[in-house]
């Protein structure tokens, strides 16, 4: 075996990536403090081929050098949207046919082994505030509530962790293992 290198790992280009099928996926970021948060979500986006962000309440949004430092490059090619209230978009996003999925610890959540991925549906994951969590009126609204099992002393992960183990057990389910 041998590193790869950079010119060996058949980058596509920002103009490609727009015009590539993506997977049936929307990130909602709902009142992230971080910028680097929002930057790595960018990022995490691309890698996956999300189909958008959607950035609401107090969440940053590009241009931010913040934000530009952590997703380099990656909020030129994910397309995504500012929008203020969320509730109001959850309700647009089940109506174009978005299970709404809530990333949170709350009574009756699925843990994510147990998540099982329908490969005719879309998806909306949903992620919150860094010290608060999801707010309690998208826990209501949401369709499910996944929880990343934990075992430490700490039962909390950071949100790009969150968002990377998320998108990545998705994109795994959806291509590799249903």
């Amino acid at each position: 075996m041998r590193k790869l290198h950079t010119d060996e790992l058949n980058r596509i280009s920002v103009e490609e990536f727009k015009n590539t099928k993506k997977n049936p996926f929307v990130l909602l970021l709902d009142n992230v403090r971080s910028m680097h948060n929002v930057g790595s979500a960018f990022r995490t986006a691309d890698a996956f081929l999300a189909q958008k962000i959607y950035l609401c309440g107090i969440t940053g949004t590009p241009p931010h050098r913040e934000i530009t430092k952590t997703a380099l490059g990656s909020t030129e090619s994910v397309a995504w949207e500012y929008v203020k209230e969320s509730v109001a978009l959850i309700e647009q996003l089940r109506s174009q046919g978005y299970t709404i999925v809530v990333v949170e610890q709350v009574e009756q959540s699925t843990l994510l082994p147990m998540f099982h991925v329908k490969k005719n549906e879309k998806y909306c994951f949903i992620f919150g505030n860094e010290v608060f969590g999801v707010d309690e009126k998208l826990v209501t609204a949401a369709d499910i509530c996944l929880e990343i099992p934990q075992y430490g002393t700490k039962h909390s992960l950071n949100i790009s962790v969150s968002i990377g183990i998320i998108v990545w057990d998705y994109v795994a389910k959806l291509h590799y293992l249903t």
